[in-house]
């Protein structure tokens, strides 16, 4: 089975019309999209748009061998025409099945907004699902088989992904490819970057895929550091990161301070930042869990963890810190490296970039940004992943 993707952008397209805003303004020659509309063997067409038949013509390809035409969500705006020769539009009902003379099946699966997704099986028994702007999958139920081929909202819906994974419809061997594309991301490096990450990737518009080709699915990364300095956004890059999977960890290094109403406040909007379906852990035994398998890790974060260790060696006193706590935080960061090194896991860990501040006013507090910065050096050391967030934007220092 192979699919042209005729468009790849939002339903307005990429730049949108008349949007003075920084991503569309970038968004020019091999940046922009149309919208998206998939061709699949020259003989279905999910999603009518305009300019249908000049995409196809761009791409090499005809519509006149287009035998069914589906839409998958609501248009806006004024009707779009049916070039001459292509069937009406349609949409098959949710839970039914279609069969084309041409050997593909179609069935219409229901969403969690308003819409249509399609799985297409081939006459080669390659399977395809496409899902609609804005849409996840809703009422699925495991164990399923993994398609050969999604194409999703990745950027606007992650956690379709996280509900296909959850089932076992979305494997390690499948493809992931992004449609929709608006403006929410920066096109180049920094939508490449966002969409490795949960394992899928972006493809110009008339991009000819063959389905069930595997070799160009992204490695999602084992294990990445987020550093950064104070409200700068790494906790939000961090879990961005895995919000295309499942029952992830989030381990909360700081506990709950009782009576801080500030801190309170700020684990409450960490909080409701995060999916529904995650789990957390308030503990800063990081080793246990590293060595245990499980499912991604998201700690969050390495500073208070090394404040919690430092307290457990009586690390802000002098005499302490020269008759063994110096030696015995050593070997608390020395076995939490180890792990990381070792562990199975998918993981991102949070930590404060405090070395590029001003030199702290008391002993204790030069002891605290000096161990942070070899704590860091140690964690990243063990990461696939280095990224240093800056008024919200991720620079990468590896990978």
């Amino acid at each position: 089975m192979e699919l042209t993707l005729l468009g790849t952008g939002a339903p307005l397209g990429l730049p949108r019309p008349g949007c003075p805003c920084a991503a569309c303004a970038r968004a020019l020659g091999p940046g922009a999209r149309a919208a998206t509309s998939l061709l699949v063997d020259g003989a279905l067409l999910l999603d009518l748009t305009p300019g249908a038949a000049f995409a196809a013509a761009r791409a090499g390809q005809s519509l006149a061998g287009v035998r069914q035409v589906l839409l998958t969500h609501p248009h806006d705006g004024p009707p779009v025409e049916v070039p001459a020769g292509l069937p009406q539009p349609g949409r098959v009902p949710d839970g039914r099945e279609l069969a084309l003379l041409t050997g593909h099946r179609v069935r219409a699966l229901a969403m969690d907004a308003p819409g249509t997704g399609y799985a297409v099986t081939g006459p080669d028994g390659m399977r395809l699902l496409y899902l609609p702007p804005g849409a996840a999958p809703a009422g699925l139920v495991g164990p399923a088989e993994p398609y050969d081929m999604v194409v999703a909202d990745v950027v606007g819906r992650p956690d379709a992904l996280a509900k296909l994974r959850a089932v076992g419809a979305l494997g390690p061997t499948t493809d992931v490819v992004a449609a929709h594309l608006d403006h929410d991301v920066p096109p180049g490096a920094e939508l490449a970057r966002r969409l490795a990450a949960a394992g899928a990737r972006a493809v110009p518009d008339g991009t000819v895929l063959p389905v069930g080709a595997y070799e160009d699915v992204p490695d999602v990364p084992r294990r990445t550091l987020v550093l950064g300095g104070a409200r700068s956004g790494k906790s939000v890059e961090a879990e961005r990161r895995l919000e295309a999977f499942p029952d992830v960890l989030y381990v909360a290094t700081g506990g709950t301070r009782g009576g801080d109403t500030e801190w309170a406040a700020r684990v409450a909007a960490h909080r409701e930042r995060r999916p529904g379906s995650w789990r957390t852990a308030e503990t800063c035994d990081l080793v246990p869990l590293l060595k245990e398998d499980g499912p991604p890790l998201l700690i969050d974060c390495l500073s208070l963890w090394l404040t919690d260790a430092m307290d457990t060696v009586n690390a802000w006193d002098d005499a302490e810190w020269a008759t063994g706590g110096e030696r015995a935080l050593r070997a608390r960061v020395e076995e939490l490296a180890a792990a990381v090194r070792e562990t199975r896991r998918t993981v991102v860990a949070v930590s404060n970039e405090v070395g590029s501040g001003i030199v702290p006013a008391t002993a204790s507090g030069r002891r605290y940004r000096d161990e942070l910065g070899r704590l860091n050096t140690a964690f990243a050391a063990e990461c696939e992943h280095v990224l240093l967030v800056v008024a919200g934007q991720a620079l990468a220092l590896r990978g």
